[in-house]
């Protein structure tokens, strides 16, 4: 009981910042200067299948599917994805998937993604992204099963409920998941600074470490200095583990 009643201003205090800073949207979304709510920061969903790589769009080619608006390369992309916009969309609001598999809203990096059996998975950062490939299966399976209960809820209410409130049964801390997989991958380094929880879950948006170039190279939003229509973002130069089987 006395470890409980300590944690409840802690609590209280986390509370409060959520209803001072907003709960947050219910997808990784960035708002346009014309307002829209735009996914993956501007880039094409529909490229990375066909071109296998993210791409930016061009923000007089949009199509928006439930409050989602999307940029995209060209009219075909554009066409494709109106006809089917589930084969196309990112999973789990783009939010990263890794989190997701722990009922978590968090993060978002269009750099950083994975495609199984179809689907198109983003991740927070090449963390996320690293960590979820040690036991993607299961993650897909759990981030599947938690998915309705995460859709409709905005994403730092979410964090609170997943992160401080009732963590899943089989929720690993970061230093659990790098140590295993140090272990999986003997003599090589991650080197990533994530920016802190004050960053990620007040003062920021799913999507600024991206956007921003922190601790990583600037990935910007479609249409801003650096980051211009057409183009293909910039890549994360690290370590990476073996691609995953076909």
């Amino acid at each position: 009981m006395p470890r409980i009643q300590s944690r409840w201003p802690l609590l209280l205090a986390v509370l409060a910042l959520v209803v001072l800073t907003g709960c947050g949207t219910l997808n990784a979304t960035v708002q346009d200067s014309e307002g829209r709510d735009v996914m993956l920061l501007g880039h094409d969903p529909v490229a990375y299948f066909t071109l296998g790589q993210p791409m930016r769009g061009y923000p007089n080619i949009t199509a928006t599917h439930e409050g989602k608006t999307y940029y995209f390369l060209n009219e075909k992309h554009r066409t494709m994805f109106q006809q089917t916009p589930a084969k196309y969309e990112p999973q789990y609001g783009a939010f990263c998937s890794n989190g997701a598999a722990y009922g978590i809203k968090l993060g978002s990096d269009p750099t950083e993604y994975e495609i199984v059996d179809g689907r198109l998975f983003i991740f927070g950062d090449i963390l996320g992204r690293e960590y979820w490939k040690m036991n993607y299966r299961f993650n897909i399976q759990k981030a599947d099963e938690l998915w309705p209960e995460m859709k409709d809820t905005p994403w730092r209410h979410q964090y609170a409920r997943r992160v401080w409130m009732n963590k899943v049964p089989w929720y690993k801390t970061g230093a659990e998941l790098r140590a295993e997989w140090m272990q999986r991958n003997p003599g090589q380094k991650l080197e990533y600074d994530t920016g802190g929880g004050l960053n990620n879950f007040i003062l920021k948006y799913p999507g600024w470490r991206a956007r921003e170039g922190y601790s990583q190279p600037r990935v910007g939003f479609t249409g801003e200095e650096g980051a211009a229509p057409g183009t293909e973002p910039p890549k994360f130069q690290s370590y990476r583990s073996p691609p995953l089987p076909k």
